[in-house]
């Protein structure tokens, strides 16, 4: 089969360190490559490579078999290339149909812009993966999910023959995620080439024809999927078996730690209870959007529940709480809250890692007290917890997902936090990193912490969890070992609710 694009020997330096080294990589028609690997393996390196962004020291690209020279972004785009990177790169200050268009807005008879052309071909886009957002809205007001459609509409849009997807799943929910992969499938069906890169096994399987890993900047090999297993892609990526990423499980025997009752997220939905004990991990399981989210945040006020009471610490809480003051209320009572979105709702990311790591700290502290140095607690966290960084003076912005990640959980293991609510623990992180904070997370807890989680990707439950709560329908329905757990059992309890 004749390839659309083939790059062939790629290696590129930035200083002293080896990005890439001789790695090959040839994309055909009508297929969806998978490209993997650990970060840092060389992914984002190769992609900017094929979009123009870099260029390569050695090697070459060939586009239908004739060397092609991508000097610049443009020129990737004008050979066909269209790519949707990891780092949004929509302008919030603009419209979404300003975004669509930035740098080639259509000119009117008088030769102003056009923007009633604008708005109707960018309706059209977005209508094409099933978005009904009005174009004249600012990208600023969209959710992180919106942004992402609008980021990947903007891609799909161009008349390409290769896309590059880089973690264009990471903001959506299930429902978005399928939407996205009915279009992929239409692309491919089209004899496009679409190179998706992604943490998250279940979506590789499931869209994906072909995979490439990379480790350490070099190709490791290329298989069909049809020959692989979601271990056997583990196996190649770091070296080790799915079942030796997750720590082993610890004793639980403690006193609760948290025990929630009569919660009622909603007026027709009905009240449940639950408890997390201390050294326990306890996660929350069921489908997508059935009620997870709500009851992890009713505890410190970022959703209004209709009724509830929280014991914590000899104290009684009820609920709803306050939202303004709910977080640090939940500190004050010795919890952390670790949210979703790190990037919008956890981290300064143009600040340093060790401001970071010392926010809620200091946040501890009375307003008008003189701020503590705590040089030797950033020093310490960052060696616990395995930060990758060239110092405590970093800008955690430029850092890989999984470092923060672990920055911020580094930010409530200097305290003396021992309850953790956290959400996607994994989200956006590699497969290396993953294994790094589920050991994080259950030396907390086999110090006498306990964990409440929530994430989308039940493999990650049943192997990190001590105990399992299916939500469905804005309650919890089954309560289950994880240890006995599996993913059909827990898809039973939910659709049999």
């Amino acid at each position: 089969m004749s390839q659309l694009i083939e790059m062939v020997g790629i290696s590129k330096t930035f200083g002293g360190s080896v990005a890439l080294r001789s790695v090959s990589l040839a994309l055909a028609p009508g297929t969806v490559h998978a490209l993997m690997g650990e970060n840092g393996a060389g992914k984002s390196t190769l992609m900017k490579i094929l979009a123009g962004v870099h260029q390569p020291d050695s090697g070459e690209i060939r586009r239908a078999g004739r060397t092609a020279n991508f000097a610049n972004p443009r020129a990737a785009i004008e050979a066909g290339v269209s790519t949707v990177f990891q780092e949004l790169s929509l302008l919030p200050n603009m419209t979404i149909a300003e975004n669509m268009f930035l740098g080639r807005e259509p000119a009117g008879r008088l030769g102003g812009i056009d923007r009633r052309r604008m708005r109707k071909e960018t309706k059209g886009a977005l209508g094409r993966l099933g978005l009904t957002l009005d174009p004249d809205t600012l990208v600023s007001e969209l959710s992180i999910a919106e942004r992402q459609f609008v980021e990947i509409a903007h891609g799909i849009d161009g008349d390409a023959d290769v896309f590059i997807l880089d973690e264009p799943t990471a903001a959506l929910n299930a429902a978005d995620v399928e939407i996205l992969n009915k279009h992929i499938r239409a692309l491919r069906e089209a004899g496009k080439a679409i190179v998706y890169i992604s943490h998250r096994m279940d979506e590789i399987f499931a869209i994906c024809d072909v995979v490439t890993v990379l480790k350490d900047g070099q190709l490791v090999g290329t298989r069909p999927l049809s020959e692989m297993t979601p271990a056997s892609v583990i196996a190649m990526m770091v070296g080790r078996e799915l079942e030796d990423l997750f720590p082993e499980r610890g004793e639980w025997t403690g006193a609760p730690a948290l025990s929630v009752s009569g919660l009622r997220l909603q007026a027709d939905s009905q009240p449940f209870s639950f408890t997390v004990k201390q050294g326990e991990i306890v996660g929350f399981a069921g489908l997508e959007g059935q009620g997870q989210q709500k009851a992890l945040r009713a505890l410190v006020g970022q959703f209004t529940p209709v009724e509830g009471t929280v014991s914590r610490r000899g104290k009684t809480i009820h609920l709803p709480g306050p939202k303004e003051s709910g977080v640090r209320r939940w500190q004050a009572l010795g919890g952390a809250f670790v949210p979703e979105d790190r990037k919008d709702e956890g981290l300064f990311l143009g600040h340093s890692v060790g401001r970071n790591i010392v926010t809620a700290l200091h946040a501890c502290q009375p307003a008008l007290k003189v701020a503590k140095r705590y040089g030797a607690v950033i020093a310490e966290m960052m060696r616990r917890l395995n930060v990758k960084a060239s110092g405590p003076s970093a800008v955690v912005g430029a850092l890989s997902g999984g470092n923060q990640q672990k920055v911020l959980l580094g930010r409530y293991l200097a305290t003396d936090a021992d309850l953790l609510l956290i959400e996607e623990p994994t989200r956006g992180v590699d497969v290396g990193a993953k294994a790094e904070i589920y050991r994080i997370l259950r030396d907390f807890a086999k110090a006498g912490g306990a964990v409440l989680v929530l994430s989308r990707e039940t493999i990650e439950l049943i192997g990190l969890c001590d105990r399992l709560y299916v939500i469905h329908g804005n309650s919890i329905v089954s309560e289950m070992s994880a240890a006995d757990a599996t993913e059909h059992g827990i898809l039973d309890a939910a659709l049999s609710a």
